[in-house]
C-alpha cells in the first residue's frame, strides 16, 4: 500500500479508461446501460483526455519523495475518487447506469480508501522544520 504502488495502479486504470473514453465512449457507456448524444460523446472524450493527463501525472510522480508533493497528489486522488463515488451512485440510483455501475463505484471507493490510507501514513511522517517557521 505504498505511494508508488497506488500511483502505478491509478496510472494503469487511467490508461485503460482514458483510451476507451477517447476511442469508443458510446461502447463503454452502452455496457453501463447509458447512451450518449453528441454532447455526451464530447464530454466523455474530454474526460478521456483528462484521464490521460492524470495518467501522466501518476506515472511521472510515482517516485516523488517530497512529502508536500506526495500529500498534494494524494489529496487530489482522495477528492477526485470520493466525488466519483458520489456521482456514480447518483447515476445508478437515477437509472442512468445499470448494475455494472456498481463496479465503477467499487473502483472509485477502492482508490478513495487507498489514497486516504496512504495520505494518513504520509501525514504521520515527520516533516522537517521549514526555514520560514524557524
Amino acid at each position: 500500500m505504498t505511494f508508488r504502488t497506488l500511483l502505478i495502479s491509478k496510472a494503469v486504470l487511467c490508461l485503460l479508461f482514458g483510451l476507451f473514453l477517447l476511442g469508443a465512449p458510446g461502447v463503454l457507456f452502452g455496457l453501463l446501460g447509458g447512451d450518449l448524444n453528441s454532447a455526451g460523446m464530447f464530454a466523455a472524450r474530454e474526460y478521456g483526455a483528462a484521464l490521460i493527463g492524470a495518467l501522466l501525472l501518476m506515472w511521472l510522480a510515482k517516485d516523488v519523495m517530497a512529502l508536500d508533493a506526495q500529500r498534494a497528489i494524494l489529496l487530489y486522488l482522495l477528492v477526485y475518487d470520493a466525488i466519483g463515488v458520489i456521482i456514480t451512485l447518483a447515476a445508478i440510483f437515477s437509472g442512468t447506469l445499470n448494475a455494472l455501475g456498481w463496479g465503477v463505484v467499487a473502483v472509485y471507493l477502492l482508490f478513495t480508501v487507498w489514497s486516504g490510507i496512504v495520505l494518513l501514513a504520509a501525514g504521520a511522517k515527520k516533516h522537517p522544520q521549514r526555514e520560514h517557521e524557524a
